[in-house]
């Protein structure tokens, strides 16, 4: 084991788990697009900051769902719209 080169100031988890059996899930409700569009949003904001993909949050129910550390803040229901304000919680 090696500590890695790359360190980021905060980490952003998206889930986009899809559930095949029908359950609900955060890629039923979006939740792809919203990691492609935040990325962006972040990348271009501050590129110390890491958005990335994940599985269960284990959130389901509120649908997509965001992971903010080391704040240890979980976000539920986000859109796209909700962009802007967490953009201003990564600050």
């Amino acid at each position: 084991m090696r500590l890695s080169d790359k360190q980021f100031s905060k980490l952003v988890l998206v889930c986009t788990n899809e559930k095949p059996d029908g359950r609900p899930c955060c890629a039923q409700k979006a939740s792809p697009e919203f990691y492609h569009a935040l990325k962006v949003a972040v990348a271009g904001m501050d590129p110390t900051i890491r958005v990335s993909k994940t599985g269960c949050l284990g959130n389901c129910v509120s649908g997509a769902t965001v992971a903010i550390m080391p704040k240890n803040v979980y976000l539920g229901e986000v859109k796209e719209s909700d962009i802007p304000e967490i953009l201003e919680m990564l600050k």
